[in-house]
């Protein structure tokens, strides 16, 4: 009898062991997966790498990776997970954080204003917003003009269309399709060499305010899924060019295919003390591309860049029918002594 006693007062004893509800289990798996996710890219972020395909895409995104983060986030309070909840609100503090403009607001100018111009950037998507392009560059005037993807069609429109005695120095490559380039301006240009690529990233010395300016027109390999490889080698290029023209007055305009998240693009604007003009007029997230979808999902990857010798008075970016990236048209100022 006591033998049964006792051993009935022990089983009670026992502390009865709580079994989680399935579906906070479920809640917290997912939690799981999209903190691991947007950890994955931001960890990168904060390496300063770019990664292999799917990084280099979703980094071209960052600020919308606060939406999966925070969703993740209510996904771990939802399944009680105490960790979870710690991970995702230092997944959203680091995202925020790096959402924060990047670079120097302003630039370091000495001496007067020798001359203040304008210049313009498009990506015309194989020369389909020709028409607009022309149209834009009649209505606002800017001294030079920097195209992408200027197909025959484009570039035969540009030769018929705009007047010579408006733009009488211009370096075009003619090509089909994507790789055609060209530059316009109204100051005399000297031939200056291109940076090697598959669609065409010509380059020029012009005259401006008595001064050489270097110009260079940018437009890399995106980084296509699986194929991210010739992305880092010619946004690579372009950093060299950056870091070989340190030291005098640069223009570097075009489609990047990168955005202020990649390390690559950084490390242009480092290596050439370069500065983006929409981060220097206030515009840093404002979006250029795609233009032609209703996608939420919007970048910033056409930048026009300038040295130290340059205030940017102002940037706007336009809307021309046909591309899927809006233009880039920045007022400047160059100084000197």
């Amino acid at each position: 009898m006591d033998t049964l006693s006792t051993g009935t007062e022990a089983e009670r004893a026992v502390p009865e062991v709580r079994r989680r509800h399935p579906w906070r289990v479920v809640s917290s798996l997912a939690g799981a997966l999209l903190l691991a996710g947007v950890s994955g890219v931001v960890g990168c972020r904060a390496a300063g790498s770019d990664g292999v395909t799917p990084v280099p895409q979703a980094l071209a995104f960052l600020p919308w990776l606060l939406v999966p983060g925070g969703a993740g986030l209510v996904l771990a309070v939802l399944g009680r997970w105490r960790t979870g909840m710690v991970w995702g609100v230092a997944v959203l503090a680091v995202t925020g954080w790096y959402t924060q403009p990047y670079g120097d607001a302003t630039t370091r100018p000495k001496g007067p204003v020798l001359a203040e111009f304008s210049v313009l950037t498009s990506n015309t998507e194989f020369g389909w917003a020709t028409d607009d392009l022309i149209a834009t560059v009649r209505r606002e005037e800017p001294d030079i003009v920097f195209v992408e993807e200027c197909g025959f069609r484009c570039s035969d429109a540009l030769a018929a269309r705009v007047p010579a005695s408006d733009y009488p120095y211009r370096d075009v490559v003619r090509e089909d399709g994507s790789a055609g380039s060209a530059i316009l301006s109204r100051f005399p240009l000297k031939a200056a060499a291109p940076i090697p690529s598959e669609m065409a990233m010509p380059g020029a010395v012009a005259t401006i305010g008595g001064r050489e300016v270097r110009l260079q027109l940018a437009h890399p390999m995106p980084p296509l899924p699986g194929a991210d490889q010739k992305w880092h080698q010619e946004l690579g290029r372009v950093r060299e060019f950056a870091k070989a023209s340190k030291g005098g007055p640069v223009v570097l305009a075009g489609d990047f295919n990168a955005t202020q998240d990649h390390a690559l693009f950084r490390s242009v604007l480092d290596g050439g003390a370069l500065h983006d003009s929409a981060r220097l007029a206030g515009q840093s997230r404002a979006w250029s591309w795609p233009a032609d979808r209703t996608t939420p999902l919007r970048t910033q990857i056409d930048h026009v860049l300038v040295s130290d010798d340059f205030k940017a008075a102002s940037a706007r970016f336009l809307t021309l029918r046909g591309t899927d990236h809006r233009a880039l048209l920045v007022k400047l100022g160059l100084y000197g002594g």
